[in-house]
């Protein structure tokens, strides 16, 4: 009954968390491409390459459902994966629809037009390939009218995190959140648009000033997942273990996951 969870690196580690704790029972297999991360200043076809090959991995590994556990992967190939690619006993999901859901207070099924919401401007802070994608703008103009949306990309921060230098993490997130403050400079809400970033919500939040509010993508993936489970049950794949995989060093990822989730994990080769 597994499930898939991918991302690039170890950023999705914040997801898999908070699925973790919402659906106890459920075995995950995490797959970090960290040979290849990170993704976010890829060309958008090297992507989507990666990340289907990342997927029939996880399919692989019995996991009938793979959440892509990165907003890079989700803005870049998800919609081509579902449109083309992926078969019909298989399911792949993405961060970004509990997050627009959360945003415009309506489920994703609901094809009404789009109309006002409540938050007019929002700061969006991604990586360069997700900024460039634009695909956060786009599936939001579906369902809502009137939102000024002002992204930012965070060049160097996922490396930054990654190695675990924090002072250099830090450094990075102010510089970003001042440039984004000049050319927006009284947003109502702020989407940490990668999975790695909520391990700096603290400093993003502190950097923006308390009355902005943040939506956390763990927390809203993992009642989504809920959910959907809860829906199509016959979506829990064959896996019947937990498991870490990884494409780089698994002594050297298992490290950085470590101080990463602040417990012991241990990766093995994909």
């Amino acid at each position: 009954m597994a499930v898939g969870v991918f991302d690039s690196g170890l950023g999705g580690l914040t997801v898999l968390d908070a699925v973790s704790q919402e659906l106890p029972e459920v075995p995950f297999v995490y797959f970090a491409d960290s040979s290849h991360a990170p993704y976010g200043v890829r060309d958008s076809e090297d992507i989507y390459d990666l990340t289907c090959s990342a997927v029939e991995t996880l399919w692989d590994a019995g996991c009938d459902l793979v959440i892509l556990a990165c907003n890079t992967a989700s803005a870049a190939a998800l919609r081509r994966m579902q449109e083309t690619w992926i078969p019909e006993n298989k399911r792949v999901l993405g961060v970004f629809v509990p997050l627009i859901e959360a945003m415009t207070e309506r489920d994703w099924g609901d094809n009404s037009p789009p109309r006002e919401v409540a938050v007019k401007h929002v700061a969006l802070f991604a990586t360069p390939a997700t900024v460039r994608s634009r695909a956060f703008q786009r599936e939001l103009a579906f369902r809502a009218i009137g939102v000024d949306v002002e992204a930012q990309a965070c060049g160097g921060l996922v490396d930054a995190i990654e190695e675990g230098d924090m002072i250099l993490a830090e450094a990075l997130v102010r510089s970003h959140v001042d440039a984004l403050l000049r050319k927006m400079p009284a947003p109502e809400a702020a989407i940490l648009g990668c999975t790695h970033y909520p391990l700096m919500k603290d400093i993003f939040q502190d950097a923006l000033g308390a009355d902005v509010k943040l939506y956390n993508q763990a927390e809203l993936v993992s009642a989504s997942l809920a959910d959907y489970l809860k829906r199509h049950p016959d979506m829990y794949g064959a896996g019947a273990q937990s498991r870490f995989l990884t494409t780089g060093d698994p002594k050297k990822v298992s490290g950085h996951a470590t101080r990463f989730l602040k417990r012991e994990i241990g990766f093995e080769n994909a």
